[in-house]
């Protein structure tokens, strides 16, 4: 039998030094929009679920269009797993009365926790600047006060440790999230990035202004570099030279994409334990195979219980 690739057996080492894995993951779905997605999703579901994530968030799609789609897949997911779902609610288009009447459902359902955000315009961000409904609730901060006044939720919100692509600087970012943790938010999710370096100065950055929240980074593994390129100009995410030449010629080799997604991510993941993170959030894009084969490099088995 053939020797595991260097960079797994580097990391399986490591693992081995440090003990059993300590970490703690979660992952992100997307709604299905069609009978075949649907299938795929629940076949993404059904693999990760025995890694007992801390939970799995389900998002909605620009200008709340995914709205009921994204309430179906978490109540399914409440009624035919054993996942904790936190469900994105955003205040796109919507009025505060309906926004409020959502959060309750949630709640009634059995939902405890909510990833809270602004939401994007219909357009999407590079398409639209974001206009609130004046009877609608204005921001992720007001959203926030909204689910925390309605139930005794965890709230989770995003941050962008590259600043928020329509913000004026990652000041006028840190006081915003100095508000959403005022209101309530107890936990901030990380924008994707390739760079451990650009989460920890990020990282710091919150604690040198005094904002205490527990902070996951986002991690993207890497399969589709031109898909990658949108995704990173629509957020801003900055997409370093050597990931590029990584991927440099090998459109029609799915096959080596996927070992180089697996290694970057792992040492990204580890990269950023030994400075001391220990939750992963894993933006899973639907797909569980290669997010499942990262876990089990880093150390996560079937069955193995992790904490909040």
């Amino acid at each position: 039998m053939a020797p595991p690739p260097a960079f797994v057996q580097s990391s399986i080492a490591r693992k081995i030094r440090a003990g059993a894995s300590h970490l703690n993951v979660s992952f992100e779905f997307f709604p299905p929009k069609s009978a075949e997605m649907e299938e795929s999703l629940w076949g993404a579901i059904r693999r990760l679920e025995p890694l007992n994530p801390s939970f799995v968030s389900v998002t909605y799609g620009a200008g709340g269009s995914t709205r009921e789609r994204t309430h179906r897949t978490v109540k399914r997911i409440l009624d035919e797993t054993a996942l904790k779902p936190a469900a994105h609610l955003t205040c796109v288009e919507a009025s505060r009365e309906e926004v409020d009447e959502v959060i309750r459902e949630y709640w009634n359902a059995g939902v405890r926790h909510i990833v809270a955000l602004r939401g994007d315009p219909p357009g999407g961000l590079q398409d639209g600047q974001y206009t609130p409904r004046p009877d609608g609730y204005q921001n992720a901060t007001e959203l926030t006060a909204a689910i925390r006044r309605i139930g005794d939720f965890e709230v989770s919100v995003g941050v962008y440790p590259e600043k928020h692509p329509q913000s004026p600087s990652l000041d006028f970012d840190l006081d915003v999230l100095r508000q959403k943790v005022d209101a309530g938010a107890t936990r901030g999710i990380s924008q994707f990035f390739f760079e451990p370096e650009t989460f920890l100065r990020f990282r710091d950055a919150v604690a040198d202004a005094g904002i205490r929240i527990d902070l996951t980074p986002g991690i993207m593994p890497v399969t589709n570099f031109k898909g990658l390129r949108k995704m990173a100009a629509a957020c801003e995410a900055a997409v370093p030279d050597w990931l590029e030449d990584l991927f440099h010629g090998l459109d029609d080799d799915a096959e080596t994409r996927k070992l180089l997604a697996s290694a970057v991510a792992v040492e990204q993941v580890l990269g950023l334990e030994r400075e001391g993170v220990t939750h992963f959030h894993f933006y899973t894009l639907n797909r569980a195979e290669l997010v499942y084969s990262i876990c089990r490099v880093l150390g996560l088995r079937d069955g193995q219980m992790t904490a909040l």
